[in-house]
């Protein structure tokens, strides 16, 4: 009689006062971006790739190609930088599709399903997380730039354009990833995929060198690399002189690998859980 009591009791506890509410879909999503910063701090390989690669690439190109380039490594910095910004960021999104996977192999997911929260925050979240991540690189880049000599004729309104412009398209780009992320078996095999799509993009493109200096055969396809459109977008807006139509071009493809990803990416993420 007296365990029914108790048992009673605590029942009476338990239910007492109201249920709290759950989260809204804007805390979740919030919650997951904090949860995909806080792994640049405990994943050294991520750290690196987000502080000490920009640095590495911005130093190692401008001074290695710039004398034989552009005569001077002060004058190369002025063509570089933008397409140098555009390869780090680009070549970063690869962990959104990385860090999806590796939940997915821990079994996160069956953790995150039995939240009552909305169930989409985990993509959106770590989509949020990675523009942080996108944009301390870029910062660090233009920094840099800055004390190697690199003067933009547009101001610094023309560099946060450009930046803004670069995270757009790798805000794209990640949800590719996303859906690669959930198809591959292992992290390993999502990055194998990255450097197989990511190095005939970024190197097949106007980053290092002028279109001009190219065959003519190879113009043709390097001239309608989204890649070489991006930097060349960036590189007018950071210098003044930026051709609209290439902005244009930029952001219509960012518009369709959206439109043609979030679907899919969506349909996997359901189908996953």
């Amino acid at each position: 009689m007296r365990e029914t009591d108790g048992l009673g009791d605590v029942r009476g506890v338990l239910r007492a006062g109201e249920r709290p509410a759950p989260p809204s879909a804007f805390s979740a999503v919030l919650t997951h971006a904090w949860r995909a910063m806080l792994k640049i701090k405990h994943v050294p390989f991520q750290l690196f790739d987000v502080v000490v690669t920009p640095i590495m690439f911005t130093l190692l190109f401008t001074y290695i190609f710039g004398g034989a380039l552009a005569g001077t490594p002060r004058e190369y910095i002025q063509y570089l930088l933008p397409g140098v910004l555009v390869q780090t960021i680009v070549f970063i999104t690869v962990y959104t599709g990385v860090g999806l996977n590796t939940d997915i192999q821990k079994g996160l997911y069956d953790r995150f399903r039995s939240l009552p929260m909305w169930q989409p925050s985990p993509l959106f979240g770590a989509l949020l997380g990675d523009v942080f991540r996108y944009s301390l690189a870029g910062s660090i880049i233009i920094l840099i730039g800055f004390i190697i000599g690199f003067r933009p004729g547009g101001g610094i309104f023309g560099v946060v354009v450009a930046l803004g412009l670069i995270l757009v398209f790798s805000f794209a780009l990640s949800w590719l990833w996303i859906i690669v992320g959930m198809l591959m078996k292992t992290p390993e095999t999502v990055m194998t995929m990255s450097f197989v799509f990511l190095m005939p993009l970024t190197f097949a493109s106007d980053i290092f060198v002028r279109l001009e200096t190219m065959p003519g055969w190879l113009q043709a396809g390097v001239g309608r690399n989204p890649v070489t459109l991006l930097a060349r977008a960036a590189r007018g807006l950071m210098h003044g002189n930026v051709v609209m139509s290439d902005v244009w071009w930029v952001l219509l493809a960012s518009a369709a690998i959206t439109a043609i990803s979030v679907p899919i990416a969506m349909r996997l993420y359901y189908r996953e859980r």
